[in-house]
């Protein structure tokens, strides 16, 4: 029989759970710690958290529920399953623990579940029956896991809703079905889908000299493609293979660099030329399949590109979804993995002090604010800064590392940002904090990120061995162990996928909807329902421009340009402007630059209002490639994009120069002082202090 609904308090336990972090395992240390751990792999169980709270998650099988041979998979979180808010089971003893996990997890409670499971998939069965399906293909959502039990129920519901509802409405609903084949989903991509493809994975750490391999191959080429997941590193191998003589063009979202009689092209994933068979194409940071805003692109780009050799680089975390790609698109592949060149260490101690900072250090914060904090107190313990963080335009932080590189700044102080597309002569990576806020929660870091970020210690052919450490001894513990862990490998199905406007027009043409927001949640709803090698990307910022794009008088072509510029909804003056372009394309006028383009100079926080300028700049300049009848200034918002970046430099290296210039001249005006390290840490302490806020 159907599950009962969840409370309030239940779903939102469980909305999007992740495995339980080693800061909520640590004081399960002793005996209870290991009694926990005893007793959930007793009931092939494990912890996980989501939303702030602590929940159970059951592995399994029921067998004959399927067919008298075959067994049903299932994972799932018990209704019971949901623990405590992990503030709560913090402050539990490990014995409180164990007692509660205990309680909700026995014989009893597991039978309890098996019943459960096996009452709703014979309902299921007897529905599904009655309508003529196959109630496997539906419960198949069972076992992905993470998931409260009655929430998984209601989807296998839904789903069979669904097609229910779409075999009594035949014409309308398996025209917009067969509109969206997924499961065919690399046939749409006609010039690779004819081609005889080689894929070659080349994975390892960063340092291991992935990306010098393929680019020698992508060189010697007749014909190629480099795919980038940012602009920067677009650009930097844009240039090093026209340093090499190739006639190269660079072709990004917000800029264009076309070279007359390129030969290859060095691209951002998301502007990849399928139409264009070439001999050899380079996809780098293969292992962003899995992120669920961007992993479209690379979903496309594996399926899509037109190339007689396919080089994957990335993390040796990839290689099960890679082979798992190249055995569906039927690709022969070759798997070549690499080990670091220079060793990366893992220091005695923690930093503990600013005065034991030291030229070539890297310090890592997680988000523009405390970046910010700590390069100031850095120059006013006397070191020259650079700084780098993801609101920074591209051109802003290859600036501020080239300060780095030259020796005009000692120490650079960066968000995760450093982690991909900068190559500097880092000697240490030096953590403030083991946690970043995801947007929910501060939570500490995934293992593969950690170590992505401390790979960039220790420059092969710079530096004999790379290091590492935390600012203060929790935060170096943390990262100790983080080091030491294997990262979680990529899963073999799941593969996101988005829609294009041709999937889009083919939906609107089946079912004769003509609103972008329904068309995408159709795409959405339906694209998973018979095979989940591919999954719907995150289209919920999209679809909430949708609805507000819908009222406009556009085309469903420009509806769809306008829903996926590259521009933050969350920031007032961003969105004031996409909306005014969007309100102009609907009126037929064309959008011209502010003649007021100085106005960020004048603002309360004027580095804040630069960046933002870049970036509306730069969704100009997108939408002009896109739209050049209504967008003609596109050259010029790339200049001045451009130019207000150099603007941004400037203003970051005069305010890291003025905080230590102060620094030094109260130096030299006051007595001369001792304990310096002890100044220094109450420095380090006053920030650990304010993060802990």
């Amino acid at each position: 029989m159907p599950n009962p609904p969840l409370d309030d308090a239940q779903h939102d336990a469980v909305a999007a759970p992740e495995t339980l972090d080693d800061s909520l395992q640590d004081a399960d240390a002793g005996q209870a710690g290991e009694a926990i751990a005893a007793h959930l792999a007793r009931f092939n169980a494990r912890l996980i958290h989501a939303n702030e709270s602590v929940a159970i998650e059951v592995s399994g099988e029921l067998p004959g529920l399927l067919t008298e041979d075959e067994a049903l998979p299932f994972r799932l979180v018990p209704e019971q399953g949901v623990l405590a808010r992990i503030a709560k089971w913090r402050r539990f003893t490990p014995e409180q623990r164990l007692v509660l996990v205990q309680e909700r997890l026995n014989e009893t409670t597991l039978d309890a579940l098996h019943t459960q499971i096996a009452d709703f998939v014979a309902h299921i069965q007897r529905r599904a029956f009655r309508a003529g399906l196959d109630a496997t293909a539906f419960l198949g959502a069972l076992q992905t896991g993470r998931e409260l039990v009655g929430r998984r129920f209601r989807v296998v519901e839904d789903r069979l809703d669904e097609a229910i509802h779409r075999k009594q409405e035949q014409t309308h609903a398996e025209a917009a079905m067969q509109s969206v084949p997924l499961a065919r989903y690399p046939e749409s991509f006609e010039l690779a889908a004819g081609m005889r493809r080689r894929f070659v994975a080349i994975l390892g750490p960063t340092n291991s000299g992935k990306t010098h391999q393929a680019m020698e191959a992508l060189a010697q080429a007749k014909t190629g493609v480099y795919l980038a997941p940012l602009r920067l590193l677009a650009l930097e191998n844009y240039e090093r293979l026209a340093e090499q003589g190739i006639a190269v063009s660079l072709v990004t979202g917000e800029e264009r660099r076309v070279t007359e009689g390129a030969t290859h092209v060095a691209s951002t994933v998301e502007m990849l030329d399928t139409t264009r068979a070439i001999e050899v194409a380079v996809i780098d940071e293969i292992q962003m399949l899995e992120d669920l805003e961007r992993g479209s692109g690379w979903t496309a780009a594996v399926c899509g590109v037109p190339a007689k050799t396919v080089y994957l680089l990335g993390a040796l975390a990839a290689r099960p979804a890679v082979e798992a790609l190249a055995q569906r698109l039927e690709c022969p592949l070759e798997v070549i993995t690499l080990q670091r060149k220079s060793p990366l260490e893992m220091e005695v101690q923690a930093v503990a002090s600013l005065g034991h900072l030291r030229h070539g250090d890297a310090v890592i914060a997680f988000s523009r604010r405390e970046v910010l904090d700590w390069a100031a107190n850095v120059s006013k313990a006397g070191l020259k800064v650079a700084t780098i963080y993801g609101n920074l335009s591209p051109e802003v932080r290859r600036a501020q590392a080239q300060r780095f590189r030259d020796g005009e700044a000692d120490v650079v102080v960066a968000t995760d940002a450093i982690g991909m597309g900068l190559n500097m002569p880092i000697r240490r990576v030096v953590f403030t904090t083991a946690k970043k806020y995801d947007g929910i929660s501060e939570d500490l870091l995934p293992a593969w990120l950690a170590q992505q970020i401390a790979g960039r210690a220790g420059r092969y052919g710079i530096h004999e061995a790379g290091h590492v450490a935390g600012f203060d001894d929790s935060t170096h513990r943390h990262i100790s162990r983080l080091m030491k862990q294997h990262p979680s490998d990529l899963p073999e199905r799941g593969f996101f996928v988005t829609p294009s406007l041709e999937q889009l027009e083919n939906i609107s043409r089946a079912t004769h909807e003509k609103s972008l927001a329904r068309l995408l949640e159709l795409f959405s709803r339906n694209i998973d329902l018979s095979d989940d090698f591919f999954l719907p990307g995150n289209l919920t910022e999209q679809i909430e421009r949708a609805y507000w794009l819908d009222q406009l008088r556009l085309s469903l072509a420009q509806r769809f340009t306008f829903s996926l510029v590259p521009i933050s909804s969350r920031v007032a003056m961003l969105n004031d402007a996409w909306q005014g372009w969007a309100r102009n394309v609907a009126n037929g006028k064309a959008c011209w630059l502010s003649a007021d383009l100085e106005g960020f100079e004048h603002a309360r926080f004027p580095l804040q209002a630069a960046e933002d300028a870049c970036k509306k700049y730069s969704a100009y300049a997108w939408l002009g490639y896109r739209l050049p009848d209504f967008f003609p200034d596109a050259e010029a918002a790339v200049a001045i994009a451009r130019e207000t970046s150099e603007k941004v430099d400037r203003m970051l290296a005069s305010q890291n120069n003025s905080q230590r210039r102060a620094t030094v001249r109260d130096d030299r005006s006051a007595p001369k002082r001792r304990h310096v390290r002890g100044n220094d840490q109450s420095r380090g302490g006053h920030l650990r202090a304010r993060r802990g806020r």
